[in-house]
């Protein structure tokens, strides 16, 4: 159940802009702009089949191993959609003022991530270009929308969740890609990820101290419904599943290195300033807790078991060291 006070939205929007002035600054002040073509092997790079007469995309090409490259394939696609987020954010946080400078410079920064990304798989021939192509048109065509109705609290809780997922599946990406190039490349690309989510997530903080119960409502429904941004596209699922496997990302770490460290950060469990629907969003949120805990654990006793058959059939698994 969302909150519905159109009076509490307008209100937060209008009280948390200096809020966002300041983090704004701050933001500024702490990143470092960088430039995609540095990081993109260029002189790798030949021309393919088509026009202009190269030479066709063969598997065999590629460096990376089948996991590194769905990752990368998956973490693109989703980094392509931009123009989709930008759509929903403006229309639930809007554009005026401070608000409207955050979206605009985050909206830039996001920019350069499907640029290198795309860049690097381009010149060292990384994947398929045709069906990278083709799944991006379908991707785009589908577009983006926030289940939560230009709602601006749910729009915030979700991506200090969200961006912090993509920085954890971008890093691990790197590492599971066995190229420095990649691996280099995916760290700076989290490097942004993660000053976007301190970004949102001591916004939220301020919007907790400002109306808790709804605030609490936003996060509870948020952690409880949670999806990547990504979720749409074709062939999602197996991608996500093979993903999972190897450890670039997984229900225990979402648990573990994204939700809870957020909810910590919040003080939400030791709040005492919760009430009515706040309480018993809260309850809900614990709730949910319990039960994926137990849903990681059996999954990762499944990997192991699926792991000791590959082994035991002569096939090195392919993950991340843990």
């Amino acid at each position: 159940m969302a909150y519905d006070s159109d009076a509490i939205q307008s209100r937060l929007i209008r009280d948390l802009e200096p809020v966002v002035e300041v983090e704004l600054n701050r933001h500024l002040s702490v990143q470092k702009n960088w430039y995609p073509h540095e990081y993109v092997p260029w002189s790798e790079g030949r021309d393919y089949a088509g026009p202009l007469n190269g030479d066709a995309w063969e598997a065999k090409d590629s460096r990376l191993t089948p996991v590194a490259q769905d990752s990368l394939v998956l973490n693109l696609l989703t980094e392509d959609n931009l123009p989709s987020y930008h759509t929903e954010i403006a229309i639930s946080m809007g554009r005026d003022g401070a608000w409207g400078n955050w979206i605009e410079r985050w909206t830039a920064e996001e920019a350069r991530h499907s640029i290198v990304i795309r860049d690097y798989l381009m010149a060292t021939r990384g994947v398929d270009p045709y069906e990278l192509e083709d799944l991006r048109m379908a991707h785009m065509s589908l577009g983006y929308q926030t289940p939560y109705e230009n709602d601006m609290l749910h729009t915030i809780a979700y991506v200090s969740f969200q961006e912090l997922a993509t920085r954890i599946s971008h890093r691990n990406t790197g590492k599971l890609s066995n190229d420095p190039i990649a691996e280099n490349m995916m760290q700076r690309v989290a490097l942004d990820e993660n000053l976007h989510m301190i970004f949102y997530r001591n916004l939220l903080a301020q919007a907790l101290e400002l109306e808790p119960n709804a605030a609490m409502r936003a996060i509870a429904d948020v952690v409880t419904n949670f999806d990547m941004p990504g979720a749409n596209m074709p062939g999602f699922g197996r991608k996500a599943v093979q993903i999972a496997l190897a450890g670039i990302y997984d229900l225990q770490q979402h648990l573990d290195d994204v939700i809870s460290p957020v909810l910590r950060a919040w003080n939400v469990f030791e709040r005492t300033d919760l009430s009515g629907d706040g309480l018993v969003a809260r309850e809900e949120l614990s709730a949910f807790m319990k039960k994926a805990t137990e849903d990681a654990e059996r999954f990762n006793d499944k990997r192991e078991i699926h792991f000791e058959r590959l082994i035991a059939r002569g096939q090195e698994p392919i993950r991340i060291p843990r």
